[in-house]
């Protein structure tokens, strides 16, 4: 069975089990005659208008207005585009425009269903957005031949919303996450609403499963809302969905569990008056929750509103075809009449669907759109959808205190994350509706719990953190975060994710997907800089006191290491004082994806905040105070990056110069990782002489890294003469029962301690100093000893006994 068994077009759900005394939650309203007839009559003229240019983008190359006999010559000699979600989405843009200029609302427009590219597209052209930002796109014959012809060729735009896309801030592509991106966007936005659609194929995943949960850290005191859409037209790819399947009293049942109050919107003989009643409705009672929320009366856990859009897929498109459904079936999914290029049949049905919607009633000879189209258009470009400043000029740079100001004392322990806790408390005082922390409840564990001192956690459901303002949203799903952070990020605020390092990998596919959008975004003419995606890794593998190997997982990091060298950037701070560096740069840098890596445990500060700053200028430097004669004429080259990795390292120069006095070593610490790769593959990469000038030209090399060896491997290759480095790092080795003393534990255990170090230090001394050569083997015999010596101590009493200090 190749596809889903149809015994009729746009199959209803079997009834449910559930009392019919359920519906009494779902919201009835009385929607014949809504509309007054001009309205009406311009909204349907807008939504014919989409829904024919958005189908001949699929398929035509020429004679767009059909003014002439439709011929094979006409048709792309490739046909793509998802034509099934295109109706429902011209639909809901349609009446969005009608709000807005009967309300001069403010509003942008989320789409779940990327993939439905033509009917955005479409509204654009329209509306005339498309020629504010791509003149090239005027609002006339020219550009709408331009527009139709060039979807989804070359050079023209493709089948998904992408950063191309005016009024856009969501990458149309991998599904689940419109609507945490959605609640995002309008947190400290208070006169926002975006409507997001979520489509019945994407409400299947799970990020889109917990993000109806975000509107519990929805303060409406100080935040806009989120009208949710969902899109339930029945079918996926070849499949029924899940919401199609389920009546209105289980989806009345769901939503109203959830917290919402579900509108159901199904009369198809009535639709337009149904929606716009609808909305009218749901806005209303945005503006009520908000209302009461600002003039001090907030409603405790208030009912915000949800509209569930009952359609058939691919509405008014092919009924049939060959005695195969089209409309109301998985076959408008994607091109409904796919050999339109060389059978004269579907030829033939496609131009009766084209001229269906009469385009000779829609536009001018000129091509232009007829005034009633144009009549629920706003007037006001700023108002309309694709043309909203939040939407890719709305940056607002943080005020961030001074960092050295919150520095620790050189020769101190301290831990990374409460010494920036205190400096993130700085910058929440001073940024109280430009700044947020979004964390999977692991703030407090991640020892950044400092923010909380005069600012709580934003979740409007806890009688504790209701309606005062919070920073901080913690919601225990990885993917809310990510979305909740990219909405905000790209409306122009700037935000940061907090997070275990094992599990920020959840986040990968997101990730990557925002980097895309980011990347796009920079090579548009109009759209302008954005904050960084803040990542802060910790609870690392290398301190696991309370955790095991299911807690060890440092990949995130060569998942930011494969984006464009633009946007990448890697910081792994070696102390406090480095840390509170690199955390405020990379709160202040636009348009990265900045990831650092860090201990939340004490460990020691080895630069004062002076010298501190300096190193993370250079990305790298010799520690002198570690090396032998500073670091001159060095035999061997020591390299730690990351912090206990780092630790470790100058453990092992200790036990050299105790062990092997004659051996002359020097100590690097890399903080910017990106700076190892060779030049010219990022803007951070050494030139050749500053490399060799750091790590000299031709003596071994023995790197201690925090991640895996094979990124660092690839991140090198190009460098000349790497057969002299070696490269320790993490090698997928831990326990779920680890000793006390975790750090050594796990750096014995993956071959990245003072010992391992060590050892291939006398190895690689021994090649060219012949003072080491002739005693190598005893002094490598006695640090596999005190190695052993001390792993066995571990097992035995639960700490390191430490036998090299």
């Amino acid at each position: 069975m190749p596809g889903q068994v149809l015994y009729q077009a746009n199959p209803q759900p079997d009834p449910s089990l559930l009392p019919d005394s359920i519906l009494e939650f779902s919201v009835k309203l009385d929607t014949k005659n809504y509309l007054p007839q001009d309205e009406l009559k311009a909204v349907q003229k807008f939504r014919r208008a989409a829904d024919y240019i958005a189908a001949a983008m699929i398929f035509l190359n020429g004679n767009v207005l059909l003014k002439d006999k439709l011929t094979h010559d006409n048709i792309k000699p490739r046909l793509l585009g998802h034509w099934g979600t295109c109706p429902g989405l011209n639909m809901v843009y349609a009446h969005l425009n009608r709000v807005i200029s009967k309300s001069g609302l403010d509003a942008l427009y989320v789409v779940g269903p990327g993939h439905g590219a033509p009917a955005i597209l479409s509204c654009l052209w329209l509306e005339d957005s498309l020629n504010a930002f791509l003149p090239e796109y005027t609002r006339n014959f020219s550009g709408l031949q331009k527009l139709i012809s060039g979807f989804s060729a070359p050079g023209g735009p493709p089948s998904h919303i992408n950063a191309e896309t005016p009024g856009a801030i969501h990458e149309g592509g991998e599904l689940g996450y419109a609507l945490s991106v959605s609640f995002g966007a309008v947190m400290d936005k208070p006169d926002l609403v975006v409507a997001c659609v979520v489509g019945d194929g994407e409400a299947e995943t799970g990020p889109t499963a917990t993000a109806w949960h975000g509107f519990k850290y929805i303060d409406p005191a100080e935040s806009g809302a989120v009208l949710p859409i969902i899109h339930v037209n029945g079918f996926k790819i070849s499949e029924r969905t899940i919401y199609g399947t389920m009546d209105d009293k289980e989806m009345t049942a769901l939503f109203t569990g959830y917290g919402y109050q579900p509108r159901i919107i199904s009369d198809l003989e009535n639709l337009d008056n149904d929606l716009a009643a609808s909305m009218d409705w749901a806005l209303a009672e945005i503006k009520k929750i908000q209302t009461a929320a600002r003039t001090g009366k907030p409603i405790t856990k208030p009912r915000w509103p949800v509209l569930i859009l009952r359609t058939p897929k691919g509405l008014a498109g092919p009924k049939s075809f060959n005695g195969e459904l089209i409309e109301g079936s998985f076959h408008s999914h994607q091109v409904p009449l796919p050999n339109a290029k060389t059978s004269d049949e579907e030829l033939t049905a496609l131009g009766e669907w084209l001229r269906s919607y009469k385009p000779e009633e829609l536009f001018t000879d000129e091509g232009s759109p007829v005034d009633e189209v144009l009549s629920i258009v706003p007037v006001e470009s700023e108002k309309k959808l694709g043309q909203k400043v939040e939407s890719y000029k709305a940056y607002i740079p943080l005020d961030l205190p001074e960092w050295s100001d919150f520095g620790v004392k050189k020769g101190s322990e301290e831990s990374c994350m409460k010494t920036i806790g205190q400096f993130l408390k700085g910058v929440v005082a001073r940024n109280p509706s430009t700044f947020r922390i979004f964390s999977p409840d692991e703030l407090v564990s991640n020892k950044l719990d400092a923010v909380l001192d005069d600012s709580g956690r934003n979740f409007q459901w806890d009688v504790a953190s209701r309606n005062n303002g919070g920073r901080v949203v913690e919601i225990l799903s990885e993917h809310t975060c990510q979305g909740m952070l990219q909405g905000y990020t790209l409306t122009g605020r700037t935000g940061l994710f907090p997070s275990y390092e094992a599990f920020l990998g959840i986040v990968h596919t997101m990730m990557v997907q925002y980097s895309k959008f980011a990347k796009m975004a920079a090579e548009t003419s109009w759209r302008q800089d954005v904050g960084s995606l803040n990542y802060l890794e910790t609870s690392t593998w290398t301190r696991q006191e309370h955790n095991g190997f299911s807690h060890q997982n440092p990949s995130f990091i060569g998942a930011v290491l494969n984006l464009k060298p633009r946007a990448a950037r890697v910081y792994l701070p070696p102390d406090a004082n480095c840390f509170l560096s690199t955390v405020s740069h990379c709160l202040r840098a636009k348009n990265y994806v900045n990831l650092m890596v860090g201990s939340k445990q004490p460990t020691p500060v080895w630069l004062s905040p002076e010298d501190a700053n300096r190193h993370c200028i250079a990305g790298a430097s010799v520690w002198k105070f570690a090396s032998v004669d500073e670091g001159v004429d060095p035999d061997v080259v020591l390299v730690g990056i990351g912090v206990e990795v780092t630790f470790e390292v100058i453990a092992a120069a200790a036990l050299l110069r105790q062990y092997a006095p004659q051996l002359r070593v020097r100590v690097v610490n890399v903080t910017d990782l990106m700076i190892l790769g060779v030049h010219g593959s990022h803007p951070h990469s050494l030139t050749d002489d500053a490399f060799d000038a750091l790590f000299t030209h031709d003596k071994p090399i023995i790197i201690n890294y925090h991640g895996y060896p094979m990124e660092l491997k690839g991140l090198l290759f190009g460098r000349p003469k790497l057969d002299r480095v070696t490269i320790h790092g993490y090698l997928e080795e831990g326990t779920t029962t680890s000793p006390f003393d975790a750090s050594l534990h796990m750096m014995l255990c993956n071959q990245t301690s003072r010992y391992d170090i060590a050892l291939d230090a006398v190895r690689g001394g021994a090649l060219g100093n012949p003072k080491v050569a002739v005693s190598a083997h005893e002094i490598e015999s006695y640090l596999k000893h005190l190695a052993r010596k001390d792993k066995d101590y571990i097992y035995a009493n639960g700490k390191g006994l430490y036998l090299s200090h």
